[in-house]
């Protein structure tokens, strides 16, 4: 049983964008205080200008990972720009939760990072929440560095 993975479809991407927009904008209200009405505006708006022609946008790597003829996850990398950066980014990675616990979040990772490495791709990022200790467990023990980082402090307002 060896995970592949293979590129997402129209309608696979349109089955899987709502439940990305609402994880995103849920993500947004905790760790970035936006209202719900807000973090939803905001994600969905972020994840549209990304994909402009869905499956099918230009520089989007869609991958779903199977096992056999069983989807367990997905992946979504972002090819680096002609005039930008060198680096890859990946935008998402989600393991369905019954499929959780079984390495294949990693193995997702170390697939994309050969396909990229074909396209002569020298470099592959990536943002975590920082209470997302599993995912920085994971990121790390694949050869993730931390090459910035972001600090928050929430202050409550006067009385």
């Amino acid at each position: 049983m060896e995970l592949t993975l293979t590129p997402m479809t129209a309608p696979e991407l349109a089955r899987l964008l709502g439940p990305l927009e609402q994880g995103y904008a849920d993500d947004l209200v905790a760790h970035r205080g936006l209202s719900p009405e807000a973090a939803r505006e905001r994600s969905v708006d972020q994840i549209r200008e990304s994909l402009p022609a869905g499956a099918a946008t230009e520089g989007a790597l869609l991958r779903l990972g199977r096992v056999d003829d069983t989807e367990v996850g997905w992946i979504w990398v972002t090819l680096p720009a002609a005039t930008g950066s060198r680096q890859a980014w990946i935008h998402n990675i989600e393991v369905h939760p019954e499929h959780q616990g079984h390495g294949y979040a990693r193995r997702m990772i170390q697939l994309i990072e050969v396909e990229l490495a074909h396209l002569g791709v020298p470099e592959l990022g990536l943002n975590v929440f920082g209470t997302n200790t599993v995912a920085i467990g994971l990121y790390r023990s694949l050869g993730f560095e931390v090459t910035s980082q972001q600090m928050a402090k929430r202050l409550t307002p006067p009385n």
